[in-house]
């Protein structure tokens, strides 16, 4: 579902990502960890389209995001960390628009308004202008608006980056959930989501992938997450 081929992304002589590949299949929740810096978040950015790669391919669901940005962009949600918001509109405007951009009927945008309010717990803040909500709910809505299409294939960048301990749980409860039907991808930095939340671990560094495998495997010869990280961050 997710595909990353030999991934290169150039800026002169510097690279941010060279030579990035791995495979995601369906059903996975897959960590995207490293250090600040690391190409995490280019790497993102080359698998959703938003960038182009300097070498490589990035498919979605079997499509080129090169060549068929729009086909793979119906199977993908991608919430960038500090996603845009309009914070004049409410949650159901700002929901209702993005249906409408994505080209879903009114029937169908009225569904779905129902279901991702349900699911990211918008029903006390639905009305509210959202530049007057928490970054907790701000965070709920960004969710909501990437769930609107019923993606198979979820791209997180640093989802819980900034929230206090109650908004963090809630927001891991929320993508726990979705891992159950979804292809996820979640780029973070902080071991806790790793252990929390996901069943694989993509470790990048220097913009190399520097190990590919679980939880358990990443922490086996220290024991100890923190260390481990350590390690691969310092090469």
């Amino acid at each position: 579902m997710i595909e990353a081929d030999n991934l290169s992304k150039f800026y002169g002589d510097f690279a941010a990502t060279r030579d990035v590949t791995f495979t995601i299949n369906r059903g996975e929740v897959a960590a995207f960890l490293g250090p600040n810096g690391a190409g995490k978040s280019t790497t993102m950015k080359l698998l959703t389209g938003y960038l182009a790669p300097s070498a490589g391919t990035a498919r979605i669901a079997g499509y080129n995001m090169a060549a068929d940005r729009l086909e793979g962009a119906k199977h993908l949600g991608y919430l960038p960390e500090n996603g845009p918001l309009y914070p004049e509109m409410t949650p159901r405007s700002l929901l209702q628009f993005f249906g409408k951009a994505r080209g879903m009927s009114r029937e169908q945008i009225e569904d779905r308004l129902a279901a991702v309010v349900d699911l990211c717990k918008l029903g006390s803040v639905i009305g509210k202008p959202i530049g007057k909500l928490s970054k907790g709910f701000r965070q709920r809505v960004g969710m909501a608006q990437v769930l609107m299409h019923e993606p198979d294939v979820l791209i997180l960048d640093e989802p819980t980056a900034g929230l206090d301990p109650n908004q963090i749980r809630e927001v891991r409860d929320t993508i726990r959930r979705l891992g159950q039907t979804k292809t996820i991808l979640l780029s973070t930095h902080i071991l806790q989501e790793v252990e929390a939340m996901c069943n694989r671990v993509i470790f990048i560094n220097e913009g190399r992938i520097v190990f590919d495998g679980s939880p358990g495997e990443l922490a086996a010869e220290e024991k100890n997450l923190d260390e481990r990280f350590h390690q691969l961050s310092v090469g």
